[in-house]
């Protein structure tokens, strides 16, 4: 049996909490690690903070400026070697098909210029790699993953939407993209999801109504109203429709969802969407920033019995797409003045060249600039799509993916 293969059956054979502990023990064993420490990015993608058990000791690591920060943006191995001790540490990505979840820091005794083997580094990434697919796992029987990812305490509605999410990030050769919110620790209503099957990437963005645990309840209601309609395979108006009843069956038109559906035909870049009076879209092509204008249709549960007609455009390969809710829109200075179209029209410039997963923190902490340290009147929600071309292989008998988040 290879290393790889070793290392993944002794982390599916532990017990959840402990397969940090098992991958801390097999990396001493096989380079004589001096130290191993796990960080997990927090949910305001800030921070780095330490995997350990309650109550926690060590302090967290910002994401900017400090070396497993540079790992993270990079998502590429980054060595810092010290002279006096004559150790270098490695800090490695744990990502998991895009999705970046935190850092694995690797302390080894080394000699000459530093540099660990490049063997070393390939089996250390190898190791990273497993025990990010572990953690994935594990999340669903511990809770130390999760509790390892709070700055602070999250307010109970954080909690649901956070728990509703695909993730923050994914990838493929076709597409990336990336998502946040804010403020973190206490989401109001907006959300998103995705799921990706041989043929389609199916995207929704939603704008949420409301505040605290009725936001979040509503929201609940849509995500998962959509995804049962996806899951059985229906078209995407008849998603629309199905979460449209759903919402208005249970609140009578006294609360809705703004959202946009997306329908991304990968072999062709064929888009399908439905806005439902949706958070608005801008497009990134050929350097060239513009907003992505459609027909604006009822939100999900303000009507009875609406029925949802889809548009069509194209994406071409290097053109990036961005989602924005609201809270970006409206988001005043102290001094009442709101966030104007030519500061995100800048904002959006600005990350031209940064990676999708990464364009939406930095784009939110522009905003947070404009908004100043006070409480937000609204939540914040900004994706990136960045799409690469059409897949290679041809149209498939695949229907649309039954999984998802």
């Amino acid at each position: 049996m290879d290393r790889p293969s070793a290392v993944e059956r002794s982390l599916r054979e532990a017990a959840p909490h402990e397969i940090f502990d098992v991958m801390r023990s097999v990396i001493e064993q096989r380079h004589q690690a001096l130290v191993v420490d796990l960080l997990l990015v927090d949910y305001a993608m800030t921070r780095l903070q330490p995997v350990e058990v309650l109550p926690y000791t060590r302090p967290a690591v910002p994401v900017y400026d400090s070396a497993p920060g540079r790992a993270f943006g990079s998502q590429e191995p980054h060595c810092v070697y010290d002279r006096s001790a004559s150790t270098t540490t490695v800090y490695l990505p744990v990502s998991v098909r895009g999705d970046r979840l935190g850092i694995l820091g690797v302390t080894l005794c080394v000699g000459g210029d530093g540099e660990p083997d490049a063997s070393v580094l390939e089996d250390l990434q190898q190791c990273a790699n497993a025990l990010a697919h572990e953690v994935v796992v594990a999340q669903r029987d511990t809770d130390l993953f999760l509790q390892a990812r709070r700055a602070e305490r999250l307010t109970l509605a954080a909690e649901m939407q956070w728990q509703l999410l695909p993730g923050r990030s994914c990838s493929r050769a076709e597409y990336s993209l990336g998502a946040q919110l804010e403020p973190a620790y206490a989401i109001f209503g907006d959300s998103f999801d995705w799921s990706a099957s041989a043929d389609d990437l199916y995207v929704t963005v939603s704008n949420g109504m409301g505040e605290g645990i009725e936001a979040a309840l509503l929201t609940n209601l849509a995500v998962n109203a959509l995804r049962n309609a996806r899951r059985a395979g229906l078209s995407l108006s008849d998603q629309a429709c199905l979460a449209d009843q759903a919402v208005y069956g249970q609140h009578g038109g006294d609360q809705y969802l703004s959202t946009l559906l997306f329908r991304f035909h990968l072999p062709t870049g064929n888009v399908e969407v439905i806005d439902a009076g949706s958070p608005r879209v801008w497009r990134v092509r050929k350097g060239v920033v513009e907003q992505i204008e459609l027909e604006a249709q009822m939100p999900l549960g303000m009507l009875e019995d609406t029925v949802y007609v889809p548009q069509h455009f194209e994406v071409e390969a290097g053109d990036r797409l961005l989602f924005i809710s609201d809270g970006v829109y409206d988001a005043l200075s102290p001094g009442g003045e709101k966030y104007s179209l030519r500061a995100l029209a800048t904002s959006i410039n600005s990350t031209r060249l940064l990676p999708a997963p990464q364009v939406p923190r930095v784009m939110l902490q522009e905003l947070l600039g404009h908004r100043g340290s006070g409480p937000a009147a609204d939540d914040s929600l900004v994706m990136c799509l960045d799409w690469h071309g059409p897949s290679s292989h041809g149209p498939s008998s695949h229907g649309p993916s039954s999984h998802g988040s």
